[in-house]
């Protein structure tokens, strides 16, 4: 077969070069999905926008495939979506944009090599911006920022740009500078070649915009006052040296911003000019230990996704690999290296948003979904050769906590295949007690939200409807055997074990832990977040 013949090094890494990857970020409401329709829009990618009159009465984005995500207008999953521009393969990896979904955001991020910050010109950095900001300076994540609904009455461009300085600590690069302040956007000033852009509305902006590229003299002779401020405050960033360079914006030191009004398609298409111009191609990843594997080596990715019941024809699990090196081939028998045992890869595909293909192979930087891949788990790693482990993905401290119960006893089988398969999934995570029995477990989430996934997948992905009764804790603490008999004895405190044998103290607040920890110094008491997602099967 065509497929299994291994690619010759110089095209891995040519096809490396010709990837983008990354995400978009934000707060809820800041436009995320809306702008990825645009993107696909613009890229030729789909021929009429999803996102074309708000969530009252819109149709469902190509990125919001869930029911769930359709009736409520938001995201909360992750989806990948593949295109092309401009002979650039482009792999655009949707955020869930609800707050008690940053865990899913978080590996997401781990799987992209930028990201796009999305920020809403009324409103500024938002309190979930910042949020994910933080864990993409952690990662080392280059950073472009997007104001968006520019459209819309808002504060001033120059306002905005203090912001980001101020509360990110990046400076910001303007690459376009807008014309009308906010709630007038007729176009944007072009940085770089001192044209002006004009924007033409098309009807519900369900289709591409057009754009008219206009000398800065005949700018100045139809817009007037408008054009005349936007190119003396575009003097002014460059005396202060906001002027875009490649270099720091890649050492995460600047951000380069561009204005745009999704819904209405204006300023997409530079987007995506800087995504191929500016954003970073596929590059060499460091493992667990440190190392970089490069991408022109043999096959090598990791699991940051794994999800059920995508669709109702298709009763599967996936598992979404991240490609990091070499060249994947459908059919290939890899190495798990969580057991060390062979893992076959006879079914991969492809996604856009809920609609999938197979696919024969894959390159550095793109997103795989094997099919029915029931041994793997989110974090794990894959690779052909030279044995690989990229480094493990940390779970969040879950904050809320409910006992799960199946509403009809006869449906036992349904509830604990579904709560086992959400578990697998990271959707939830699922403790047990001896006290409670199997057949009550314990569900932590990082926010509330996430038990309202849990009861609509439960009852339509698995056929067995759940009742919840709420448990009066807000920590958890990851504590040992010896110490779980002194935990036991403490009021307001629970000792349960995760489905990955860890035991976790669970406290009914922040004071009550910090009092027992005081009566009890000597007791091991780990935050989640600080002891990474090792889990005891990984050592199998």
């Amino acid at each position: 077969m065509s497929q299994l013949v291994e690619a010759p090094n110089l095209e891995v890494s040519s096809e490396a070069r010709r990837r983008r990857t990354f995400a978009v970020i934000s707060h809820p409401d800041a436009g995320k999905s809306t702008l990825t329709e645009a993107l696909l829009l613009h890229a030729r990618a789909i021929t009429t926008a999803g996102a074309v009159h708000g969530k009252a009465g819109r149709r469902g984005t190509v990125s919001d495939y869930m029911a769930m995500e359709q009736a409520r207008g938001i995201s909360i999953t992750s989806a990948a979506i593949q295109f092309e521009y401009d002979d650039t393969v482009i792999n655009l990896v949707d955020t869930p944009g609800h707050a008690d979904f940053s865990e899913d955001t978080f590996r997401v991020l781990s799987a992209v090599d930028a990201a796009v910050m999305l920020v809403d010109a009324s409103k500024g950095l938002e309190a979930q911006t910042m949020k994910l900001f933080r864990v993409c300076q952690q990662r080392g994540l280059p950073v472009i920022t997007v104001i968006n609904k520019w459209d819309r009455p808002g504060l001033s461009a120059l306002e905005l740009m203090d912001e980001i300085r101020d509360r990110t600590g990046l400076v910001p690069t303007p690459l376009t500078w807008p014309v009308g302040e906010a709630g007038d956007f007729r176009g944007v000033l072009d940085r770089h070649t001192h044209e002006f852009i004009r924007f033409t509305r098309t009807p519900g902006g369900a289709t591409v915009s057009t754009a008219e590229h206009l000398p800065a003299s005949a700018a100045a002779a139809e817009e007037g006052d408008a054009w005349v401020t936007a190119a003396e405050e575009s003097e002014l960033l460059a005396a202060e040296g906001q002027i875009h360079d490649q270099s720091t914006f890649l050492a995460g030191t600047t951000t380069p911003v561009l204005f745009s009004a999704a819904v209405l398609n204006f300023g997409v298409h530079q987007l995506l000019d800087v995504l191929v111009q500016s954003a970073p191609p596929a590059e060499a990843r460091p493992d667990s230990t440190g190392r970089r594997r490069p991408v022109d080596t043999e096959f090598s990715g990791f699991v940051f996704k794994v999800q059920s019941g995508m669709s109702a024809s298709h009763r599967d699990h996936v598992a979404f690999v991240r490609v990091c090196s070499g060249q994947f081939r459908r059919g290939m028998i890899v190495t798990h290296a969580a057991t060390g045992r062979p893992f076959a890869t006879k079914y991969a595909q492809q996604f856009f948003g809920g609609d999938r293909e197979t696919i024969d192979t894959a390159w550095p930087g793109d997103v795989v979904g094997l099919i029915n891949a029931s041994a793997l788990r989110v974090g794990d790693s894959l690779f052909e050769g030279e044995p690989v482990e990229y480094p493990r993905l940390p779970m969040f401290s879950p904050e809320h906590f409910r006992v799960v119960r199946a509403a009809n006893s006869s449906k036992h089988k349904q509830f604990r295949r579904g709560i086992e398969q959400l578990d697998h999934e990271g959707v939830i995570q699922v403790m047990r007690s001896e006290l409670r029995g199997d057949q009550a477990p314990i569900l932590g989430a990082v926010g509330p939200m996430q038990f309202e996934v849990v009861e609509d997948r439960m009852a339509n992905d698995f056929g067995s409807p759940i009742r919840f009764e709420e448990l009066p804790y807000q920590v958890a603490r990851i504590t040992t055997p010896a110490d779980a008999a002194v935990l036991e004895k403490e009021r307001q405190v629970e000792v349960l074990t995760r489905s990955d044998g860890t035991l976790l103290a669970l406290f009914s607040t922040q004071w009550r832990l910090q009092a027992v920890t005081r009566a009890h110094p000597d007791l091991v008491l780990l935050d989640l977040a600080d002891t990474g997602a090792a889990s005891p099967r990984a050592n199998a």
